[in-house]
């Protein structure tokens, strides 16, 4: 099939780093894998970091002189596509496009990772709220990366959409750096962008959470860049002198290696969507150390490749940061057991069988629904 890719949070082509961006292009490589023609929609971000409603109506306006576009280019021979796929809706970037066109089109309407937010449902962000709403009913199909975001859209959905779990996954360097142990305390490591919101917020609950545990052997080196490096870097220094590194942002790679020699995966991750670094680090042999917050319990398997503390537990996340930093074995059964749950379980190949399976399932129920 030919697909139209629409990412109204990131455009595509931003090469920027960011899990967002990154799970974008591995979803496309993993329909290409099926051997589909994704075409990705450009110059249709609708991402607004404001409530602003002269905003909203410009994107409003935009998307409408978007869609009279595209459908003059069909109009004109170009080919149109036989499914419209939309990955990562929500109120700050709703579809605005995806319904209109499938209709249009009479062609099937997938769309992956929509999140749902009955919090900003009053007030300032509620006709945002109200769009992203209406768009998730008009799907085919919803592919949830976790049981959260299906139980925020579902309730705005008919019968006729169906609902998938599709677990987010990582595509594997078949050239990725072998774990590495180091001599010394175990190597604790963390990364994430320094920016404000809950970023900010993990990080300062790692550096209480770190100092709890200042009398334990341990290093921890941290791989992250942004606006508040300097109030992070300030977090953390209490800690004993020559405890913590600081490696600013790095490219794939880089991130890749350094996880490889290191020993412990740790980021509270309050309110992650679901945090692809925590696959990564899984994928190099690293037992996790966060909270259960957001999505990131649907990373990790709880007691076998992770131990997850409730969300603000930092006593909890400490006493279990405090067990693997003791026992050696045990982070050598979480390191096997995280490694073979990840390139088994969270690979391109299981991601296009479940895409696979999900492209069946609408063209079976559309074409039950033909007269």
């Amino acid at each position: 099939m030919r697909i139209a890719f629409h990412t109204p949070l990131n455009a595509f082509e931003d090469g920027r780093i960011s899990g967002d961006r990154r799970m974008a292009r591995q979803i496309a490589t993993a329909l290409e894998r099926l051997g589909h023609v994704v075409e990705p929609v450009r110059d249709a971000r609708s991402y607004m970091k404001t409530s602003d409603p002269g905003l909203l109506e410009r994107h409003r306006t935009q998307a409408v002189a978007k869609i009279e576009a595209l459908a003059a280019s069909w109009r004109a021979g170009a080919a149109p596509p036989d499914l419209w796929f939309t990955y990562h809706s929500y109120y700050k970037a709703p579809d605005l496009l995806g319904p209109a066109i499938s209709e249009h089109l009479s062609i099937p309407y997938v769309v992956a990772e929509a999140s749902g937010s009955e919090r900003r449902a009053k007030g300032e962000w509620a006709q945002h709220v109200a769009l992203a709403r209406a768009s998730f009913g008009a799907a085919d199909l919803h592919l949830c990366f976790t049981e959260r975001d299906r139980m925020g859209v579902e309730f705005w959905c008919g019968a006729r959409t169906q609902f998938l779990a599709f677990p987010p996954f990582i595509a594997l360097d078949a050239d990725a750096p072998q774990p590495k142990p180091q001599p010394g305390p175990p190597r604790l490591v963390t990364v994430a962008m320094m920016r404000a919101g809950v970023k900010h917020e993990s990080y300062l609950a790692l550096a209480r959470t770190l100092l709890q545990l200042a009398d334990k052997p341990w290093t921890l080196t941290v791989i992250g860049d942004g606006p508040l490096r300097s109030e992070v870097e300030q977090a953390f220094a209490a800690l004993p002198p020559g405890r913590v590194t600081w490696l600013g942002a790095l490219a794939h790679d880089q991130v890749a290696a350094e996880l490889a020699s290191h020993d412990i995966f740790i980021w509270p991750g309050l309110g992650e969507a679901y945090g692809l670094v925590y696959l990564e680090a899984q994928a190099a042999s690293l037992p996790v150390i966060a909270f259960a917050s957001g999505g990131v319990p649907d990373t990790v398997k709880p007691d076998e490749t992770a131990f997850l503390a409730p969300e603000n537990d930092e006593a909890a996340l400490a006493l279990a940061l405090s067990r693997l930093l003791a026992d050696p074995a045990l982070r050598a059964r979480m390191s096997r057991a995280a490694a073979a749950f990840v390139r088994s379980e969270r690979t391109l190949e299981t991601a296009s069988a479940i895409l696979a399976q999900g492209f069946a399932r609408i063209a079976s129920a559309r074409q039950r629904a033909m007269p």
